[in-house]
C-alpha cells in the first residue's frame, strides 16, 4: 500500500482550507487537524437550514485554537474567496460545505445547485488558481441511487440518483475529474455513508429520534422499518480524511495501487469510500436507542419515503489499501458517545 507520512512530523505545518467548519464533519475534522498542529483556515456560511447556534457553540469551540482562523461566507460569493485565498495561500483543500439533507432537496431544490454546483464550482477554481497540492471533496453515498449490487464500489457505474441533492454530488464529482484532468489538480472525492456521532445535525435520524424518545413523542420508521444503513461513526470518518490528505492521486504512469483502484486513466482523480463497511438494521439501530436510554419508542411506521433508498453498505477495501485503516466504531458505542454528548448539551 501506499506509505503514509505525517507531515508534522518533519516539522513542515501544512496549511489547509476547509469549507463547512461550523458543520458537522467539517468542525469535527477541524478539531482533529488543530490538534495535530495544521494551520486551518474554516469558511462557513452559517445557513440557518437547523439551529444557528449548535454551529456556533461547534465554532466557539475551533477558535480557541490560536491557528484557526473562522472566516464567514457564501460559496457562491467567488470574489470572497479569492481574496481569502490571496491571503492564505492554502497548500489544501478539504471541501465539505454543501446544502445538505435528502428530505429537504424536495422541497427547496433550487438551494442545492446554488450551494453545491455552483459553489463547488467556484472551489475548484480556487484549487485551480492556486495550485493546491491536493483537493479532497466531500461527496454522498447517495449517488449510488437504485444500484442493487452491494457492498457499494467505487468503480460501479453510478448513474441512477433518486434525488436532487444526490445529483448535485455527482455532477460536482464529474466537473472535479473534467478540472483534474484539464489543470493536473490531484483531486480526491469522498463518498460519505450515514454518518453520525456527538454534534451531529438535528434532521439526522439519530439525532431526531433521541430527541423524540425523550419527549414521549413517535418516531416515523420508513418503509415499515425494513431500511439498512452502514453508519459510520464521526471519529472514524475524520481520521479516514485525515490519513487521506496525504494520499495524493499520482497522474497517470505512476500507479501504484492495482486493488480495484478507482483511480482514472485520464486524471490525478480518485473516488474513496468511506463507511463502517457493514449494513445495520435500522430497528437495530432504534433498539440500541432504546437501550442506552432505557426507554422505549413510540413507533410510528411509515411507507417508505420518496427518493430514499432501502439500504446502504460500502466496500471499504480502496480505503484500507491506501491509509491502512478503516472506520470500526461499532454502532451501539457510537449511538452511547451520541447520547452522552446530546444529554450533556441539552443538560438533562
Amino acid at each position: 500500500g501506499l506509505k503514509y507520512i505525517n507531515f508534522i512530523t518533519l516539522n513542515i505545518i501544512m496549511k489547509i482550507f476547509v469549507t463547512g467548519t461550523s458543520g458537522f464533519i467539517g468542525f469535527h475534522l477541524a478539531n482533529l487537524l488543530l490538534k495535530e498542529g495544521f494551520q486551518v483556515f474554516g469558511y462557513d456560511g452559517l445557513t440557518p437550514y437547523y439551529d444557528i447556534n449548535l454551529k456556533k457553540k461547534r465554532n466557539d469551540i475551533l477558535i480557541k485554537y490560536p491557528k484557526f482562523s473562522f472566516n464567514q461566507g457564501m460559496l457562491e460569493d467567488q470574489k470572497n474567496l479569492e481574496q481569502l485565498f490571496d491571503k492564505y495561500q492554502p497548500e489544501f483543500i478539504v471541501h465539505l460545505a454543501a446544502q445538505a439533507g435528502v428530505r429537504y432537496s424536495l422541497e427547496n431544490p433550487r438551494s442545492y445547485l446554488d450551494s453545491n454546483v455552483i459553489g463547488t464550482f467556484n472551489v475548484m477554481e480556487m484549487a485551480k488558481k492556486y495550485q493546491v497540492r491536493h483537493i479532497l471533496m466531500a461527496s454522498t453515498s447517495s449517488v449510488y441511487g437504485s444500484n442493487t449490487d452491494m457492498p457499494f464500489v467505487e468503480t460501479s457505474k453510478a448513474d441512477t440518483q433518486l434525488t436532487i441533492y444526490a445529483a448535485t454530488k455527482k455532477a460536482t464529482e464529474s466537473m472535479a475529474h473534467a478540472y483534474a484532468h484539464l489543470w493536473n489538480l490531484p483531486t480526491t472525492m469522498v463518498r460519505f455513508f450515514t454518518v453520525y456521532g456527538p454534534w451531529g445535525r438535528p434532521d439526522m435520524a439519530l439525532y431526531k429520534f433521541v430527541s423524540a424518545i425523550l419527549d414521549d413523542k413517535p418516531i416515523d420508521i420508513f418503509n415499515q422499518g425494513k431500511m439498512y444503513r452502514d453508519f459510520t461513526y464521526i471519529d472514524d470518518l475524520v481520521l479516514s480524511i485525515r490519513k487521506l490528505i496525504n494520499v495524493v492521486p499520482p497522474l497517470q504512469k505512476e500507479r501504484q495501487v492495482k486493488t480495484r483502484d478507482s483511480l482514472s486513466e485520464a486524471a490525478p482523480f480518485r473516488i474513496v469510500n468511506i463507511g463502517n463497511s457493514k449494513k445495520i438494521k435500522l430497528l437495530d439501530f432504534i433498539e440500541a436507542i432504546e437501550n442506552v436510554l432505557q426507554k422505549k419508542a413510540i413507533r410510528n411506521y411509515m411507507p417508505i419515503q420518496k427518493g430514499d433508498v432501502p439500504e446502504t453498505w460500502s466496500d471499504t477495501s480502496l480505503l484500507d489499501t491506501l491509509i491502512d485503516y478503516h472506520p470500526e466504531t461499532d454502532f451501539k458505542e457510537g449511538i452511547t458517545k451520541f447520547i452522552e454528548w446530546y444529554k450533556d448539551y441539552y443538560k438533562i
